[in-house]
């Protein structure tokens, strides 16, 4: 099990380098991409079973034992979303594909595409898997480099000015990051997790706080948290659709489990986190306002990622078993729906030719299966009953029902979010689906690598978004079992020792 741990870093990184030596051959990258992460997709499957069964997998790189090797642990937690995450990423490939998206223009194959999606997915894979800070900066600016490529292909003025706004927020992050991994290192000598979990509670309580403050700016840009989240509505809308869906599905959402996880395991509390629910109430609101405020579709869906984001910062806050595993299970959930979503407006906008709503209309009538498409992810994320987004809010309600006042006054605005939610995707629903059908705006760049304002989809861009769909219904599915184990993922986070054990339980008997 030790030597599948590796696999779902070393196969796409294998995998990219395999395209690189072939990029004469658009057939050959298109095979390598989707069976490299459609076997990391079954081996995040059967790392979920074996740590769910087990407890914790370990694999000790080079053979050095922590804490002084690198370690790569597999919990529940990082299964799980490790599989929801490789699952999205294999439905954006294949949609990326048939969009052409892939290719310089429509008739010449990319060199860069596909090498960059796959180290991104290596990134993604190692950021889950990484037992230790630093190889968790390594695993964030593995994935930043890929989605600098990624963001800027074939740019125009505004894709320029978007993508330097993105790169520019990204890197300071990660001097932020950088930093804040220096100062864990000289305080403490140590930058594994499982190490850290023991020696942080030492230092002066002073010296936590800074520690833990810096670890959530820099989490909290990268994950979007509100008053950090200005850069997400500016450079997601500019990028193209599959690559649009991909940072919506994963980045953020790697950002927040590495919140989770450095808060959780480092910082450990015995209350709601006070600082947390303010946040959580600022970046619901903000966000879902901002939302209403939208006429671009691809603006209103970023402006709603934000707004989601403080869903999952409630949960984190509320920092009991409950409210963590809340967090664990609509962080599984937002990386489907908030892509799916995505996708979609991807293919609204190669109908239309546009993404301004007031110049949409008519398409229930001219493209009903585009409507069910979009109408079963726009219920999940507003958590109409009974969809996976009902489901995850519930138990995030629940939970914080059961805390704090502080806690439930905020419940209350998760209600009042998840409502403004609804009218945001109804308002969607109406300007776009209904109405007279307008005629499509013409392609304003035909050499790109993108066709819009034409009725011709490829189908395997349906299936693609319909497998998504589907991965979202099968969460609401089984909810029962899923709720099971982010439950006792939740209570093995906040525990902190099946975590410590299975990390440095290695070197003691060893």
């Amino acid at each position: 099990m030790s030597t599948l741990l590796t696999l779902p870093v070393l196969l796409p990184m294998l995998g990219a380098a395999l395209t690189v030596v072939g990029s004469r051959s658009a057939a050959l990258q298109r095979i390598v991409g989707v069976v490299v992460l459609t076997v990391v997709a079954l081996l995040a499957g059967v790392l979920l079973v074996v740590a769910d069964q087990q407890g914790p997998i370990v694999a000790e790189m080079g053979g050095w034992p922590a804490p002084v090797g690198i370690a790569l642990v597999a919990d529940r937690l990082s299964a799980l979303l490790l599989l929801v995450s490789t699952l999205v990423t294999l439905s954006v490939l294949v949609f990326a594909i048939d969009q052409r998206i892939a290719e310089y223009g429509r008739t010449t194959a990319s060199t860069t595409f596909h090498p960059m999606y796959l180290m991104l997915c290596a990134g993604v894979s190692l950021a889950y898997l990484t037992g230790d800070l630093f190889t968790l900066f390594v695993a964030f600016e593995l994935m930043l480099t890929a989605s600098y490529v990624l963001i800027t292909r074939r740019t125009g003025t505004s894709r320029i000015r978007a993508s330097m706004t993105y790169v520019t927020v990204s890197l300071l992050s990660s001097l932020l990051f950088l930093t804040a991994v220096a100062m864990v290192y000289a305080a403490t000598g140590t930058v594994n997790l499982a190490d850290l979990a023991g020696r942080v509670g030492a230092l002066p309580p002073g010296l936590q706080t800074v520690l833990a403050m810096m670890l959530l700016v820099v989490f909290g840009i990268k994950a979007a948290i509100v008053p950090l989240h200005f850069w997400l509505p500016d450079s997601y809308p500019n990028a193209p659709g599959p690559v649009a869906a991909l940072f919506a599905g994963l980045l953020t959402k790697v950002s927040f489990y590495a919140l989770l996880r450095t808060q959780t395991l480092l910082f450990p509390r015995d209350e709601p986190w006070t600082l947390m629910l303010v946040l959580a109430v600022a970046t619901m609101l903000v966000g879902v306002f901002g939302a209403l405020a939208q006429n671009d579709l691809n603006r209103l869906l970023s402006f709603l990622l934000v707004s989601h984001i403080g869903f999952l910062l409630f949960g984190l806050a509320v920092f009991d078993p409950a409210g963590v595993s809340g967090a664990a299970l609509y962080a599984a959930h937002h990386i489907t729906v908030l892509a799916t979503l995505f996708l979609v407006s991807g293919l609204i906008t190669r109908r239309t030719g546009t993404v301004a709503l007031d110049r949409m209309g008519g398409l229930l009538r001219d493209a009903p299966g585009l409507a069910i498409l979009f109408a079963i992810p726009a219920l999940t994320l507003a958590g109409v009953p009974p969809t996976a987004g009902f489901v995850a809010k519930l138990a995030l309600l629940q939970a914080g029902a059961a805390s704090s006042v502080g806690a439930q006054v905020v419940a209350g605005v998760v209600v009042v979010a998840s409502l403004l939610t609804l009218y945001a995707l109804v308002r969607v629903w109406v300007q776009v689906f209904w109405g007279e059908p307008q005629p499509p705006l013409p392609d304003v760049d035909p050499t790109d690598e993108v066709v819009v304002g034409t009725v011709r989809t490829a189908a395997p861009m349906y299936l693609a978004t319909g497998l998504l769909v589907a991965a979202s219904l099968a969460i609401a599915v089984f909810a029962g079992p899923l709720a099971a184990i982010t439950e006792r993922a939740g209570a093995d986070l906040l525990d902190r020792e099946p975590y410590r054990v299975a990390v440095l339980g290695v070197q003691e008997e060893g």
